[in-house]
């Protein structure tokens, strides 16, 4: 199974994390926050073949990191990847709304004319202007909604635009999590940790901890976790197979 949304260079022990995650046959997508950081973190990935990276700016720093926009687009034809990228409409972030809206425009510009890309998007209190971009930007990239956190109408409306989900543990630990992943389609949904900013068991999340997910999908699916781990399979496979 594949981890589609996990922070590694940013744990205490990356090399150590890494080392274990293909030691036990986990895919990560190894989502960075700023183009400074891609050279570094690529490095994670070197002779470990379950780990891919992937180049982002985040919408919580798109202020402070803006004039890394150019880094980006250097990088950009080194990986089929990107994230974590998006909008965040929290309110203490609402001063650095029109930098956020210019860095995520950019990004999506530079993956349209790409093509072929996976992203992964984060749209904290910002679904639907997260999803008017993608509209507008529509081509042969593959979205996918990180930890989507919207109304059921917003969902609705993401499903409609072919993008998919990646939910992990902590998600799905709550009322609303459930409620929206249990309207999401099943061949559209993917699982994540976004460690090492989530706990599992008291402790940062990791990779492999995408197995406590799948068991929760079985259940909220009322599957056996076998079926549950069948889907998700496919699910990866279908989702890479566009990237080829």
């Amino acid at each position: 199974m594949i981890d589609f949304h996990c922070h590694l260079d940013l744990y205490p022990d990356p090399h150590e994390v890494a080392a274990e995650a293909q030691r036990r046959g986990i895919g990560v997508l190894s989502v960075t926050t700023t183009p400074s950081a891609w050279q570094g973190t690529s490095k994670l990935a070197v002779g470990r073949s379950a780990i891919k990276t992937a180049i982002g700016l985040h919408p919580q720093i798109a202020r402070e990191r803006k004039h890394e926009i150019g880094l980006f687009e250097r990088y950009l034809p080194e990986t089929q990847f990107v994230g974590e990228i998006g909008l965040d409409g929290s309110p203490e972030l609402r001063a650095s709304w029109s930098d956020q809206e210019l860095v995520f425009e950019r990004i999506l510009r530079a993956c349209g004319e790409a093509g072929n890309k996976v992203l992964s998007v984060h749209s904290r209190r910002a679904a639907d202007p997260v999803m008017a971009m993608l509209e507008k930007h529509k081509g042969t990239n593959t979205p996918i909604l990180h930890w989507f956190s919207g109304t059921q109408s917003q969902l609705k409306r993401a499903i409609g635009i072919d993008c998919w989900f990646s939910v992990g543990p902590s998600m799905l630990a709550g009322a609303k999590g459930k409620s929206l992943v249990a309207k999401m389609p099943k061949n559209r949904i993917l699982l994540e940790t976004d460690g090492p900013f989530t706990q599992f068991r008291q402790t940062s999340s990791k990779p492999w901890d995408v197995a406590e997910a799948c068991r929760l999908l079985a259940n909220l699916w009322e599957e056996e976790h076998g079926a549950a781990e069948q889907q998700i399979r496919y699910n990866e496979g279908a989702l890479l197979g566009l990237t080829r």
